[in-house]
């Protein structure tokens, strides 16, 4: 068994603020995008400094507004619903990675219609950029030592504060590991190959995120307030198997354009 690292949330406090490796988590996920994604952006789709600027500002706008909303109205309903006032209260924690992911597509969407530009392209960029920010805030929730995974003999379970006194599996560092790392790897592999078409990555990342999650969600506590589901599968899970059905619709639409247009051609 190995020691959990007892490590405090709050990096340090101005006055009645309290400054949170959760919302540091955020910055750099989005910050490290900008600087990975701003001169694809350029060259690929064509947007000015501004218009990439604009694109950030509507994606972090949406990722926040998604991912509380997904929270209260998917995970804890009950609660927010008798503590109103604390759904603004997104430095205590609790945001959905799905309403979050929603609400980016939303974001990219209408700066799409807005802006003229390829809203697949966008996509794939919002994609490929959003695997950091899962990393970050998968290393974020470790040290909140929220999102714990469920109890385990494994030789590197650990013992989480306010989760008992069995040893757990660290599942929030299997998640930073798979689904930002790995999957962020995969993504920048396809992007580089000559084959590559807007569209593509988003297929691969529904599809590749939805499958590490599904997974690792066996090794992760289900929320307490919803518990199981059908079959006994959580909501990630079943939230899961949604993306990777659509991805594999988007990768099929992808395929069989490729093979009409081939034939007209």
């Amino acid at each position: 068994m190995l020691k959990y690292p007892q490590l405090d949330p709050v990096i340090f406090y101005l006055g009645p603020f309290q400054i949170r490796w959760y919302g540091l988590a955020y910055l750099f996920g989005i910050l490290s995008a900008f600087l990975l994604l701003r001169n694809e952006l350029k060259l690929k789709l064509f947007l000015n400094s501004d218009q990439i600027l604009n694109f950030f500002t509507y994606v972090t706008i949406g990722i926040l507004l998604g991912g509380r909303l997904g929270y209260v109205l998917i995970y804890d309903f009950d609660f927010y619903l008798h503590h109103f006032f604390d759904i603004i209260a997104i430095w205590k924690g609790g945001m959905s990675y799905h309403g979050g992911a929603l609400g980016a597509v939303c974001a990219a969407y209408i700066f799409s219609r807005f802006n003229k530009k390829s809203f697949l392209g966008l996509m794939d960029m919002l994609c490929w950029g959003s695997t950091i920010g899962i990393f970050f805030g998968r290393i974020a929730n470790f040290i909140n030592a929220e999102l714990f995974g469920r109890i385990t003999d494994l030789p590197w379970g650990m013992v989480f504060p306010l989760a008992g006194p069995f040893p757990r599996h660290p599942s929030q560092l299997y998640e930073a590991f798979f689904e930002g790392l790995v999957l962020g790897l995969f993504l920048t592999f396809i992007y580089r190959r000559t084959w590559y078409k807007k569209g593509v990555l988003v297929s691969f990342y529904l599809i590749g995120y939805g499958f590490f999650r599904f997974f690792l969600e066996f090794c992760r506590e289900p929320d307490i307030q919803i518990g199981y589901l059908w079959f006994q599968l959580t909501m990630g899970q079943w939230l899961c198997v949604l993306m990777i059905i659509l991805g594999v619709g988007v990768l099929s639409t992808l395929f069989l354009n490729s093979k009409n247009t081939k034939k007209i051609g």
